[in-house]
């Protein structure tokens, strides 16, 4: 979730009233917010908020059904989570290629706490910032090609 999302906030008191019947349904439940953890929005490819995943012995399946409290607690009760499509085995957000795309959010949170430094602490422009950034990004690409 992410504290700015409507769709999120619609949901908020839903998903606290699930997360209370956690321990009668034999789960845990619980919420991240994507801007605090970019990393993990970006191991699980969240593309839309909220999304929803149910995770089992280390195998992750996407929520896909109605957001009420009923349809929550049955997806469990009743083991309709055993008829969904696991995530694909590359795109597991346990698998390598996840973990790379995770330092790739981690990697884009940290170029734009520079980009905010050089800019609003130091005062540079912000075009001469982003002629940083390419030159920076030139490089480093020289660099790995030699």
């Amino acid at each position: 979730y992410a504290p700015w999302c409507p769709a999120c906030k619609q949901m908020e008191s839903t998903w606290e009233s699930f997360a209370k019947e956690s321990e009668r349904l034999g789960i845990n439940v619980g919420k991240v917010d994507v801007t605090q953890e970019p990393g993990l929005s970006g191991r699980f490819l969240v593309t839309t908020l909220p999304t929803i995943y149910h995770a089992n012995d280390g195998v992750f399946r996407r929520y896909r059904g109605s957001r009420t409290l009923e349809d929550l607690q049955g997806y469990i009760l009743e083991r309709k989570w055993e008829a969904v499509e696991p995530v694909a085995g590359w795109k597991s957000p346990s698998s390598i290629m996840m973990h790379g795309m995770a330092g790739l959010f981690h990697l884009s949170g940290w170029i734009r706490q520079i980009h905010n430094y050089l800019t609003g602490t130091l005062g540079v422009h912000v075009w001469i910032s982003y002629g940083i950034f390419i030159l920076a990004t030139l490089l480093i690409g020289l660099l790995l090609g030699l």
